[in-house]
Formats: C-alpha cells, structure tokens, sequence
C-alpha cells in the first residue's frame, strides 16, 4: 500500500470530511486512523503503534526532542499571551481609537493590512502571525471580516516569500536549484540568478496577488465571502460566534482609560525586531558566514520566532505592571490571568497543528508524495504540457500533504531532471510552475499549516478561511494554468505572462461591472 494509489486515500478523507462536516479535528483524527491503518496493513496491533507515532511526532522525532514543532507551538501560546495583556493594559483599545481616527476609510484599512503582508516577507508564519496582531485591531474597526483578514494575510505571505530571495522559503529553494543544478554542467546561471529570473514565471503568486489588491480597493466580493462582509457590516459580527475561533480571548477584562498606543505597538515591534535579529544571528552561527543568502539558508526560524515572543511577552507584562498604582483595575492577580487566558485562547490552534503534523507524518510513511511525482514521472506527456502539468500536479500533491515545502522537496529534482534532459529551454518556468503549484495547494488545503496559522492570526474559524479563500485560489490557479498551458506551446515567458495579465484584466473588468449593476439595482 506504501507509494501506491492507496496512499492517496487517508488525505482524501480528511480533506472530504472537513469540507462534509466542517469538524477539523474530527476530519483530521479520521485521516489519522485511515493512514495508520494502511501503514500497518490493517493489523490491530501495528495501527494502534502508528497512531502512538503520530501522535507523539509532534514532540519527539527522531530519537530527541521535536524542537522545530516545540518552537513553534511555544510561539503560538506567547502571541496569545501577548493579546492578552495588551488587551488587559488597553493597548489594543488605544490603539484602534488611534489608527480610526488616521485611516478612516475601509479601503485604508484593507491595504495597510495587503501592504503589511507583502512588507513583512522573511517568513510565512511570523507574516501570518504578526500581520494578524497589528492588523486586527484596524480592520475590526472597520467591520471587515475575519474571514477576509485571514485571505489578506494568507494570499500575502507565501505568495510573498516563495519570490522573495531574502526569506526562510527563498533560502530553502535556492538551495535545492543549487543541488538541480549541480547535476549538468549545461546551466550558465547561478541559483540565486535562476530564482530571481523564476519571480515573474510564477503565475499563481502573480494572479492571486492581483486579486488580493483587487479586492482591497473595491467593496466587491463574491462567494462565501460576500456573506461573511455582508454580515459583519450589517450585524457588526465579524465572525460566527457559534464556531471555534482560535486566538479568541474569552475572558472579558476590565476596561479603563490608561492604555496608550505603545502598550500595544511596543511589545509588537520587540517581538518583529527581536525574532529578526535572532534570525540573523542564528544563520550566521549556523552558516559561518556574513553572506545573506548563506544566513537566511541557515536561519532557525523556530528558535527566532520563540525568543521574539518571550521579549514581546516580557516587555507586554513590564507595561502593564507599570499602570499600577495610577490604574485602579490593574493587579497581579489579573497580569496571571492575562498569562493563563491567552495561553488557552491559542489551545484549539495548537491541537489543529498537533492533528495536521500528525496526518503529515503518516502521509509521509505512506509516500504519498513519491506515488504523485512517480505518475508524472511514467506519463510520457509532450513536454510543452508539462510546465501546465508540473503545476497541477504540485497542487494536488500539496493539497493532499498540506505541505508546500514538502512538494518542492519531492518535485524540483523531478522537475530539473526531465526539463534539462528533455527541453533546458523551459528549466525555469517548470520550476517556477512546481512553486506556483505548491502555493496554490497550500492556499485550498485545510490542513495546511499556513492555513491553519492564517486563521489564528486573524482570530477566524479555520473552515470559515478555507471556504472563503477557495475560491478565490481555484481561479487564480485557473488563470496561472492557462498562462503555463500557453507559455508551453508558445515556448515564451512573455506570452505567458500577456495571456496571465489579460485574463486577470477580462475578470477584473467582469467583476466591476458586475458590481456596478448590483449596486444599481
């Protein structure tokens, strides 16, 4: 059953049942099981190991301590921490009433939150997280849903950092097109060239950032989006209080007038300053060299991220520890509450991850991957199909693992080894189409990591994020095949790109039309 058609069945099922249901956990437990009893070819006793496997991965892998996962939940639980006390020393209060009275549009508020996402590119996860703290509070304001934060936020970040040379993502694919590369004494470039000739090859990054900014400056929406914009600016619900939101403060603190901006704004950008110097730090120490490129290769993201929320966590408190005295509701009593309320506002995004990684490694084992790339591999397709293909097939593979990185691991060698035997000529755009395709799948999977973080940043249901931005995602990687099936006959880039940027002109004009006749009537 391992690396066969069977292996495709456990994602399947979790993917089908989180859509069926709307249960995330219960989908990926389901996933779970199905994956485990596969593993172990149904045998009562091998399963029940399996799924101790799984279940632990997320803590011990490998014979030692799982600390790239450790980091990552410490950070989580930090950032709610975080939320906390800076609602409880009314930052955040202070700093709504401050950025309403400075940007006073809805317009505003949605391109500062698409412009913080495309500024703060060196990592997917601090972008998803870090942009949702600052950006909350604005867009909350300005009654724009949750849902439609989580979109911003998510269509940003890994759009963002795949094209972005100076991130966690660009270090890691330049390195691998280092290893293609290395194979053929034919290619003349460079992998850091090749990655920035690759930018404008991406037309999934190309077409979904259009949209986001599209739907920034206009009041359009359409899709289960439209409903969640329509309720938040007539009922001023900015998410449905019947489901789980990760992120979420349940505990209502007292409210005062001592909050400044600084109380919210301070412990962020100890936090943002703190994890990028941690960065630098340790690819420097990793990588034994100043060279960016060599430090963001080695960068421990983790570890960055967990030492800039402990700093923003600490100086959070230092603030409001500072209000007592002259701030009659503050306390220490209330400062533990804070630590404990934000600490479990964060539990329900942790377990989501602890069930995603879980699934991950059981897909894994059953070299899902492997199995997609082999069907490609045997096809025997007319090489002009392939950039199209590669990108489809890079989407499924993602979608299925919940793992951009993962297909890029498993598909760039494939893709490099056929293109510089078969056509050297489309090398970078079938890369590119491998990358273009490992985003999209990572946008339509609900059990992404990245999904699942995009949501917590923003405080919205995980299936509210994933339904909303589907469709979205579907027709940016609708346009981005065409461009791939065009570039591939055509065998020109720029073609491509014409056929990308005229469809989203068609679609863009479509929809303001559209709109103008809604609002008419």
């Amino acid at each position: 059953m391992i690396g066969t058609w069977v292996s495709i069945v456990p994602p399947i099922v979790a993917i089908v049942m989180v859509l069926a249901t709307k249960r995330v956990l219960l989908s990926l437990g389901s996933g779970i099981v199905t994956a485990a009893l596969l593993v172990a070819s149904f045998s009562p006793i091998d399963t029940l190991q399996n799924l101790w496997d799984a279940a632990i991965v997320s803590f011990w892998a490998e014979g030692e301590l799982n600390v790239y996962n450790i980091y990552i939940m410490i950070f989580i639980l930090l950032l709610g921490v975080i939320t906390a006390l800076v609602s409880l020393s009314g930052g955040s209060r202070a700093f709504a009433e401050w950025a309403i009275q400075r940007i006073k549009t809805k317009r505003g508020a949605k391109l500062l939150t698409v412009l913080l996402g495309l500024l703060i590119f060196v990592d997917d996860y601090f972008n998803a997280l870090a942009v949702g703290q600052i950006a909350r509070p604005i867009t909350d304001q300005h009654r724009i849903s949750r849902a439609k934060l989580a979109y911003f936020i998510d269509s940003t970040s890994a759009p963002i950092c795949v094209v972005s040379p100076i991130s966690s993502w660009g270090a890691f694919i330049i390195g691998q097109l280092a290893l293609i590369f290395g194979t053929s004494a034919a290619i003349s470039y460079s992998p850091l060239s090749a990655f920035i000739l690759m930018a404008p090859m991406n037309f999934y990054v190309i077409a979904t950032l259009a949209m986001v900014f599209f739907f920034a400056w206009t009041n359009i929406d359409y899709f289960g989006m439209k409903q969640h914009e329509v309720r938040a600016q007539e009922k001023g619900e900015l998410f449905d209080p019947e489901k789980e939101i990760p992120g979420q403060l349940k505990e209502d603190f007292p409210t005062h007038s001592h909050g400044r901006v600084m109380d919210l704004v301070a412990p962020i950008v100890t936090l943002v300053i703190m994890t990028l110097v941690m960065m630098l730090w340790t690819g420097y120490r990793i990588g034994g060299s100043t060279s960016i490129w060599t430090i963001f290769e080695n960068t421990d993201v983790p570890l960055s991220l967990m030492v800039g929320g402990i700093a923003g966590t600490v100086l959070a408190a230092i603030l409001y520890i500072s209000q007592m005295g002259k701030n009659e509701t503050a306390s220490f009593s209330l400062l533990g509450k804070g630590f404990i309320t934000g600490a479990q506002s964060m539990l329900p995004a942790i377990l989501i991850l602890i069930f995603a990684w879980a699934l991950s490694h059981l897909i894994g084992v059953l070299e899902t991957g492997p199995f997609l790339s082999h069907v490609v591999e045997q096809s025997n397709v007319p090489v002009n199909f392939l950039p199209a293909i590669l990108f489809i097939l890079a989407g499924l593979m993602a979608f299925s693992t919940g793992t951009s990185w993962g297909s890029f691991g498993i598909l760039l060698p494939i893709a490099g080894t056929i293109m510089i035997n078969a056509e050297p000529e489309l090398l970078l755009p079938s890369l590119s189409a491998v990358l273009a395709g490992a985003v999209f799948g990572d946008h339509a999977s609900p059990i992404s990591d990245t999904s699942i973080l995009s949501a917590t940043g923003a405080g919205s249901n995980l299936m509210d994020h994933v339904s909303t931005q589907l469709p979205y995602a579907v027709i940016s990687a609708g346009i981005a095949a065409i461009g791939y099936f065009v570039l591939g006959f055509t065998g020109s880039v720029w073609i491509g790109l014409v056929a990308v940027l005229i469809l989203i002109a068609v679609l863009f004009t479509v929809w303001v039309s559209k709109g103008k006749r809604t609002i008419s009537l």
